[in-house]
């Protein structure tokens, strides 16, 4: 005979309701929006970004807009813009800029990719030939570009020396116009490509075995796996290689300083080394401005760059 007697048992709790009391909990736990951590732990950082980035980015806006030495300065307005816009290879330095930006970050990415495929295949001598790849990333800027300079010399450099071994004459590689933003670009590509990779290895290394034995399984090769697996799932690495080179090449002056100090002529001049030369000048004010120029243009390519390269890796 069944008992009459209510059952004990509590009914499950709703979805809602529970999702709702752990946020509650998170809250209390945390702060507003479930922080994990106080306030306080952030007062650190807050402090050492004001006083490294903050203070001194407002003093450049300032003194952007006067004519400054180290012991007074006067307020001009906006003349330091306009005369800097006003400079005789400004479109020079813009287009040059952009080329050597855009020309690095594609290299790096391509060469970066093929490495980051090749170096986690297994090939013997691996560990070796990523300490290789990624040597000149330690090597000082200025020391890379000083040997450069001696190699790439027309007469008693060894580029052309080997050159000449298979009938090739060599060109005056950092003298000649067409040839010098080149030579210096690919320079930069050798040095970097080597930190392009090792972000490569880490997203390639990151992709789960699974993805590469369904493929296997459906019978596809090397080309398959690599085209439907390796490539989208690497977006995230691509995505940080983009954005670190094409920076990096805005911004670019000691390698470009070191090797053609912006010639033959105007050649191979970039918006830093004309800053620069205004610096050696002695035109502090202009050339602050042409600082605050270079961060806006910066700015104004780098983030909607970035907001676009996002958007990709989300849909992938």
């Amino acid at each position: 005979m069944t008992s009459s007697r209510p059952s004990t048992a509590t009914s499950p709790e709703p979805p809602t309701a529970a999702a709702g009391r752990r946020a509650r909990a998170r809250k209390g736990k945390g702060g507003r929006g479930g922080n994990p951590y106080p306030y306080l732990f952030y007062v650190p950082a807050g402090v050492v970004y004001t006083v490294v980035f903050l203070v001194p980015t407002i003093m450049a806006f300032y003194f952007s807009m006067t004519r400054w030495t180290l012991f007074d300065s006067t307020f001009v307005g906006l003349e330091n813009f306009t005369d800097f816009f006003a400079e005789q290879n400004l479109r020079i330095g813009f287009q040059n800029t952009l080329i050597y930006a855009v020309t690095t970050s594609a290299l790096k990415v391509v060469l970066g990719m093929a490495l980051g495929v090749l170096l986690t295949s297994r090939i013997k001598l691996r560990g070796f030939l990523r300490s290789v790849v990624f040597f000149p990333v330690l090597v000082s800027t200025v020391a890379v570009g000083i040997t450069f300079s001696v190699l790439l010399k027309p007469d008693t450099g060894l580029v052309n020396k080997a050159l000449a071994l298979v009938g090739i004459s060599g060109p005056d590689w950092l003298g000649d116009a067409n040839t010098a933003l080149l030579s210096v670009a690919l320079v930069d590509v050798w040095k970097g490509v080597g930190l392009a990779t090792v972000i490569y290895i880490a997203g390639m290394m990151s992709i789960p075995r699974d993805y590469y034995q369904a493929v296997a399984v459906d019978g596809g090769g090397a080309w398959h796996r690599f085209r439907f697996v390796t490539l989208p799932l690497s977006w995230p690495a691509t995505n940080s290689v983009i954005i670190l080179s094409f920076i990096g090449g805005l911004r670019s002056f000691d390698l470009i300083w070191t090797m053609t100090r912006g010639g033959p002529g105007f050649t191979s001049d970039v918006i830093a080394s004309i800053i620069y030369k205004q610096y050696q000048a002695g035109f502090f004010g202009l050339s602050t401005a042409g600082n605050v120029i270079l961060f806006i243009v910066v700015t104004a390519l780098v983030v909607p760059l970035t907001r676009f390269l996002s958007a990709r890796e989300v849909a992938a």
